[in-house]
C-alpha cells in the first residue's frame, strides 16, 4: 500500500497550476446521462472518484473516450443498466448522483442506498422526498433506491436541510421534468452553480444557482455540449494553508479567489499576505502564523473540507485558537494523528483547542479520511525530521498527483510502496 514520505522543514516557493473541482466534475459527469448527445468535459482533475464515476457510467452504458487534451467525452445515447451498485456506491457516495438523471431521462433507477461513512452520517431522505415531490414512485428493498415514473413533473420543494448533493440531483432530475420546479433552501456552493451553468449550455432552463431559491424551468431534451469544470477551491485553499505554516512564498495559477472569501480572509487573519487575480492567487509570509479561531459552516462561511488543514496551521501558530466543527460529527480523527507529530490539542465535542507549539516532530502517522490526509501533510511539511503517512489512498480521491505538484513548491516529498 502506498504512503508518503516527507522531510519537513523547508518553505514551500514557486508556482503551480490548480486542478479542476472534483465535487463540480462529479454531477457534471452525472449529466450525461441526461441527453443521447456527446457531453465533452475538460479541466478534469484524475483522481480516483473521478475514475470510479466514469466506472459507473461506462458500466451503465454511456461511451467514455479521452481526448488529446485528456478531456473526456462522454456519450449516453444507449444506457443499458440502469443501476448503480452497491460496489461502487459504497467506495463513493457521489454515486447516488445518477439516481435524478436516471429517472428524468429513462423513468426508473435503481441506486444502492451510501450509507455512513467515516466523518459523518450524510443521509438521503432530502433526495427521495425531493424525487416523491416531483412524481416519481420510490420504495426501498434490500439496500437499494428502487424509483420509477412515467415523467416527472414540476413542484415546490422545501428542503429542511441544506444538501449539496440533494440540490444538484433534483436539479437535474427537474431539467427535465414537465413544468417549472421551485427549490427553497438550495445549497450556495460554487459547485452546485457550475452544474446549473453545465445544464443551461445543454440547453436547460435553471435561474437563481447560487441563491437559496433555484427555479428549473423543464424541457423536452438536453443536447450536447462542451463544458470546462471550475478549479477545486479546496485544493487552493490547502496549498495556500501549507505555503502560510511553512513560512513559503507561492502563486496558484488557474484558481478563483472568488470562491474561497472565508479561507482567505483566515489567512489574512494567520498574517498571511495573499494578492490575487482573474485567475491566481498569490501568498506570502514575513512572520509565523498567528492562530486563528474557525468555525465551519455552509458555504460562503468557512468550509469543513478546510478545517483539518487549519488545524495543523494553528497547530505551529503563535498563540492559542478554537476550532468548531458544525456540519459532521465525526470530523475530528486527525487530531489523534497531529498530537503523535507534537501538536498540542485538547478536544471536547465538536470544538478542539489548538495550543500553537514552537515545533512538530516527524512521525509515522495514519491517514482516516481525505481531508485528514491534507492535514497530515501540511503537519508533515513542518515538522522536523521525516513523517510517514500511511493509507494515502484517502488522499489520492481528492488531491491530483499531490506530491508531484508540492515537489514543483520545494517540498521533499514522495511516495513509497
Amino acid at each position: 500500500m502506498d504512503k508518503l514520505v516527507i522531510h519537513g522543514g523547508k518553505p514551500l516557493s514557486g508556482e503551480v497550476r490548480v486542478s479542476g473541482a472534483k465535487n463540480a466534475a462529479l454531477p457534471i459527469l452525472c449529466a450525461s446521462v441526461l441527453t443521447p448527445a456527446t457531453l465533452r468535459v475538460q479541466n478534469l482533475p484524475h483522481l480516483r472518484d473521478v475514475t470510479t464515476m466514469l466506472t459507473l457510467l461506462g458500466q451503465m452504458g454511456v461511451e467514455v473516450s479521452l481526448d488529446e487534451k485528456l478531456g473526456v467525452s462522454l456519450t449516453a445515447a444507449q444506457i443499458e443498466e440502469r443501476v448503480a451498485p452497491y460496489e461502487l456506491v459504497k467506495t463513493m457516495r457521489a454515486s447516488i448522483l445518477v439516481l435524478g438523471p436516471l429517472l428524468a431521462r429513462f423513468g426508473e433507477a435503481r441506486v444502492s442506498l451510501p450509507g455512513g461513512c467515516a466523518i459523518g452520517q450524510r443521509p438521503v431522505d432530502q433526495h427521495i422526498k425531493g424525487l416523491e415531490a416531483l412524481g416519481a414512485e420510490i420504495r426501498i428493498e434490500q439496500g437499494y433506491i428502487h424509483a420509477r415514473a412515467s415523467r416527472l413533473k414540476g413542484a415546490h420543494i422545501v428542503m429542511y436541510l441544506v444538501t449539496v448533493t440533494g440540490t444538484e440531483n433534483l436539479m437535474m432530475a427537474a431539467a427535465l421534468a414537465e413544468g417549472t420546479t421551485v427549490i427553497e433552501n438550495a445549497a450556495l456552493e460554487p459547485e452546485v452553480t457550475d452544474l446549473a451553468h453545465c445544464l443551461n449550455a445543454m440547453g436547460a432552463r435553471v435561474t437563481g444557482a447560487g441563491s437559496r431559491v433555484i427555479s428549473i424551468e423543464g424541457v423536452d431534451q438536453l443536447h450536447g455540449t462542451d463544458y470546462r469544470v471550475m478549479p477545486d477551491r479546496i485544493e487552493t485553499g490547502t496549498f495556500l494553508a501549507a505555503a502560510a505554516a511553512t513560512g513559503g512564498n507561492i502563486k496558484l495559477v488557474g484558481a478563483r479567489a472568488d470562491i474561497l472569501e472565508s479561507v482567505i480572509a483566515k489567512l489574512r487573519e494567520a498574517g498571511s499576505v495573499l494578492e490575487h487575480g482573474e485567475d491566481w492567487i498569490t501568498l506570502s509570509n514575513e512572520a509565523k502564523p498567528v492562530a486563528v479561531n474557525v468555525s465551519t459552516a455552509p458555504y460562503p462561511a468557512f468550509p469543513t473540507d478546510m478545517q483539518a488543514q487549519f488545524m495543523a496551521l494553528d497547530a505551529v501558530a503563535d498563540g492559542t485558537s478554537v476550532v468548531t466543527e458544525t456540519i459532521f460529527e465525526n470530523r475530528f480523527m486527525h487530531t489523534q494523528e497531529l498530537k503523535r507529530l507534537g501538536a498540542d490539542i485538547d478536544v471536547q465535542g465538536n470544538t478542539a483547542v489548538v495550543r500553537g507549539v514552537e515545533r512538530l516532530q516527524g512521525a509515522r502517522v495514519m491517514a482516516t479520511d481525505l481531508r485528514a490526509s491534507a492535514s497530515l501533510v501540511l503537519a508533515g511539511l513542518v515538522a522536523e525530521g521525516e513523517t510517514r503517512i500511511d493509507r494515502i489512498y484517502h488522499l489520492d480521491r481528492g488531491y491530483e498527483c499531490i506530491e508531484e505538484k508540492l515537489s514543483q513548491l520545494g517540498a521533499r516529498i514522495k511516495r513509497a510502496n
